[in-house]
């Protein structure tokens, strides 16, 4: 019976032919498969199965089979390699002394996901040579089997084949995955010392040693090996090794962290004669964002400018457009953008440029960019444009269908990419629909850090951060015993640390900030930037200034993040002169440059304590003398200043100053606050009306025009304001305090009784109000908003929430503790009151945070002196 046809891939009719085409020979299939027409290789192998059945047509043989096994891998079709394997198996080509058709079977089967067939086929192979356990290594190193991969090095060596470079290759990528015993490496770099696979021109082995010594994290010696081979030449010998050994160099450091070093190598390069080509600036352009040095980066796309390949070089673009939008430059990303020509854009090009878009928050472009790539320029999105496009689908307001992107995912085959999962479950967190991010993340197996972090961080910006504590308990649990060589432990890492911190400065909860503090130090990422700046912002929002001073005090290095949030801090607890001493400390050194965040720091700073002239002079010369233009945040800080001083007709002449419209919403808020503060009705009501008109919804700006009409014992007026909010459908937010003890937090709302303790807790307080009382205490009833009797009023101040935590702090921490309560709101001027009488009473230090600020109250005053 002849035998059947190999299947091909589906592809289009030939067009007709005005006489009979020679029928296709192995010669055939080798030219078309070597050209990259891999599915015309098929087809003429096709041909050539079905005529081989007459004695006349040319023989499928072991000379026909082996290119077009290579067309099928290259085609990842694992239908294709699986016909060609029965073809081989009925003609007994499997048997044949040189076994060239089942190593390129074997290599097909790894390349097409199918490793237990290139296992099987290679245990029943009758005869194996050199290029048989290369190509068996190489599989087992695609699918991470570096143990395994290790084991038929042995038994190649036992069986006597010899090694080649390619072999030591694959060798050195499997050593690079045994971080736990480099001894390996070092003896296949010994192996390859002894055998010359480190002599001659060729640099594959070398190149491969190199960045096993990376991957291995001994930078110091793949640098070592690297500055003995091309650094002790003359500087005009030829090229020093090679432009890809001086790119791999210059790879391994950034990947390593070791930025500065890879700059030194690429200028050594450029000095010793070795042209940088594309891959040597998408290597290298990644070191000017970590090292935030915008002026490098500047550099390198100049010299790419001169030479018109590296320019419209596609791969080198997108390098250029990540430095661009790392250093928030989106227009300069975009240009560099479009100076590429529209059919050379490759896809991690449009990738760049929308994930550029989507981290500087300009949503709307990212998208519009992210519809044109498929249906103007034809480039079909990835995982990674998924991942990059998802977080604006998730904020842009002028996206309607959300949920439908999950869809898309889904018929586009991407939802079980752990890239894309993660991206939903951020999409879906940050539209408040936990439910579906955790479904999400239940799906995902094998778990890696970046998945729970996810998840963490999803659960901290929905205020769950209770949650988000569980789930980093869970993942430590859920890892013990479980790591192995092919899914390592997950642990906390330096981002589980920063998504956690500010969620213990949330909760003021300095407890579970230390718990973080202690991971952080024996882990050894208290040294982190971005951690450290972390910890000194938790323990000054947790009230522990002292802390978070001698944290910053001990890091290695601070960025602008880091000193801006100290400032802030010295700022929030109303020590106004040490908050403008860091920023004079700051300016005179060369760690970090002052921007707008340094600026709101320090005229916050200057606006808590009264430092009126200081900050108006900072305000005057930022734009002078720093470059950094008045913003209409940095306007709200100047209206405060002088709002606060009582200037309130200079703050009232900044604010006209301002272009009409949206921006100047911080400010009017700065201002009507006052006008409540100095009781000013009339500018309270122009400020009022103004911010009506552009925020009609916002609660804050009734109750603080409430607060100034019930001050002046404008009761009607302030009955129409509460009216105007009830027919807007406009609430005010709940006045909510809370407390950490023993590692819990125990929340209060205004003369609410559903803690477990509230009996208690109603009852302490009562004792505390009446001994207030008698030394002197008289309740400011100018905070009730209604008008009713004063003593109706006063049992409303009794069961404030902040007075009731302090009670609680009181019942269930020992003598002498400090009492550390948090507010979402602004405290109240009765409640300010009580609790200096409070500290005096009970001898204690009260720390009150409110949504504006710290208040240190000792022995019956407070650290704001009454200037807040």
């Amino acid at each position: 019976m002849a035998a059947t046809p190999v299947p091909t891939v589906t592809s289009p009719p030939a067009p007709p032919l005005s006489q009979p085409p020679h029928p296709p020979t192995a010669a055939t299939i080798r030219s078309l498969t070597a050209a990259g027409n891999h599915a015309a290789a098929l087809r003429a192998l096709s041909s050539l199965s079905a005529a081989s059945s007459s004695s006349h047509s040319a023989p499928l043989d072991r000379f026909a089979l082996p290119p077009a096994v290579k067309s099928a891998a290259a085609l990842r079709s694992l239908p294709a390699v699986r016909s060609i394997h029965g073809a081989a198996l009925r003609r007994h080509l499997l048997h044949e002394a040189t076994p060239a058709v089942a190593n390129a079977l074997l290599t097909a089967y790894a390349r097409c996901g199918d490793l237990p067939a290139a296992l099987a086929l290679f245990a029943a192979m009758p005869a194996r040579d050199a290029v048989t356990f290369n190509s068996l290594i190489a599989a087992l190193c695609l699918f991470g089997r570096w143990l395994p991969a290790l084991d038929a090095l042995r038994d190649m060596l036992l069986e006597g084949h010899p090694l080649t470079s390619f072999t030591l290759v694959s060798v050195l990528l499997a050593c690079s995955h045994l971080a736990d015993d480099p001894r390996l490496g070092r003896e296949a770099h010994a192996f390859a010392l002894k055998n010359g696979f480190l002599d001659g021109d060729e640099r594959f082995a070398f190149n491969a040693l190199l960045s096993m010594y990376a991957r291995l994290g001994l930078v110091d010696d793949a640098q070592r090996l690297f500055v003995g081979s091309v650094g002790l030449g003359p500087a005009d010998a030829p090229d020093g090794g090679g432009v890809v050994t001086w790119n791999t160099m210059v790879s391994l450091l950034v990947q390593g962290g070791r930025c500065v070093e890879a700059v030194e190598v690429l200028y050594d390069m450029v000095a010793r004669g070795v042209r940088p080509d594309g891959i040597t600036f998408a290597s290298a352009l990644p070191a000017c964002s970590q090292l935030e040095m915008l002026s490098l980066g500047r550099e390198m796309h100049a010299y790419v400018l001169k030479d018109a390949d590296l320019a419209a070089n596609s791969f080198v673009a997108s390098a250029l457009v990540d430095m661009y939008a790392s250093h928030e430059r989106v227009g300069a990303a975009r240009r560099v953008f479009d100076m590429v020509p529209a059919g050379d854009r490759q896809l991690g090009l449009w990738n760049a440029m929308i994930c550029g878009y989507a981290q500087a928050g300009m949503d709307e472009d990212a998208l519009e960019l992210f519809s044109r790539m498929e249906a103007d320029a034809g480039v079909v999105p990835s995982e990674t444009t998924m991942a990059g496009v998802l977080p604006a689908c998730a904020r842009s307001e002028a996206f309607a269908g959300k949920e439908a992107v999950h869809g898309y995912v889904v018929k586009r085959g991407m939802a079980e990419n752990r890239f894309v999962q993660n991206a939903l479950m951020d999409m879906y967190a940050r539209l408040g629909d936990m439910d579906a991010a955790r479904r999400i993340f239940a799906a995902i197996e094998p778990r890696d850090v970046v998945s729970w972090n996810t998840l963490i961080t999803g659960c901290v910006v929905q205020g769950h951060v209770r949650d988000a504590f569980q789930l980093v308990r869970e993942m430590q649990q859920q890892q013990q015993g479980r790591a192995t060589d092919e899914e390592p432990a997950v642990m906390p890492n330096n981002i589980t640390l920063m998504t956690l911190l500010p969620g213990c400065a949330m909760l003021a909860a300095p407890a579970r900030g230390k718990e973080i503090h202690g991971y952080a130090l024996r882990r050894a990422l208290d040294s982190d930037v971005a951690v450290g700046s972390a910890l000194v912002d938790m323990y000054a929002k947790c009230g522990c200034l002292a802390l978070s001073r001698a944290v910053f005090d001990r890091l290695p290095r601070r960025n602008v993040i880091t000193w801006n949030v100290l400032i802030m801090a010295f700022g929030m607890h109303g020590l106004g002169d040490e908050a403008i001493a860091l920023f004079d400390r700051m300016v005179a050194g060369d760690e970090a440059k002052p921007n707008e965040v340094t600026f709101i720091a320090a005229l916050a700073a200057c606006s808590h304590s009264g430092m009126v002239d200081r900050g108006l002079e900072l305000f005057h010369s930022m734009k002078r003398d720093h470059g950094v233009e008045p913003t209409p945040d940095l306007h709200a800080c100047a209206v405060d200043i002088l709002g606060r001083a009582g200037r309130l007709d200079e703050a009232y002449s900044i604010i006209n100053s301002m272009e009409p419209g949206e921006q100047q919403v911080s400010a009017w808020s700065s201002f009507l606050g006052a006008c409540r503060l100095h009781r000013n009705v009339r500018l309270g009501e122009t400020a009022a009306e103004r911010l009506f008109e552009l925020e009609p919804d916002e609660a804050s700006h009734y109750v603080l025009l409430c607060n100034i009409y019930s001050a002046a014992g404008l009761w009607d007026k302030s009955s129409e304001v509460r009216s105007r909010m009830r027919q807007r459908g406009v609430s005010k937010e709940p006045g909510c305090s809370w407390i950490e003890l023993d590692g819990a937090i125990h929340k209060f709302l205004a003369g609410e009784s559903s803690h477990p303790e509230s009996a208690l807790v109603h009852a302490r307080m009562d004792a505390l109000w009446e001994q207030m009382r008698c030394q002197g205490y008289t309740p400011d009833t100018s905070c009730v908003l209604h008008d009713i009797e004063e003593g109706e009023k006063a049992a409303i101040l009794r069961y404030h929430s902040e007075k009731l935590a302090i009670a609680f702090g009181l019942l269930r921490t020992p003598p002498g503790a400090t009492i550390r309560v948090a507010k979402n709101l602004r405290v109240c001027n009765d409640c300010h009151e009580a609790a200096k009488f409070l500290s005096k009473m009970v001898g204690r230090e009260i720390v009150l945070r409110d949504v504006r600020r710290f208040h240190h109250f000792v022995d019956g005053t407070c650290s704001c002196g009454d200037y807040w």
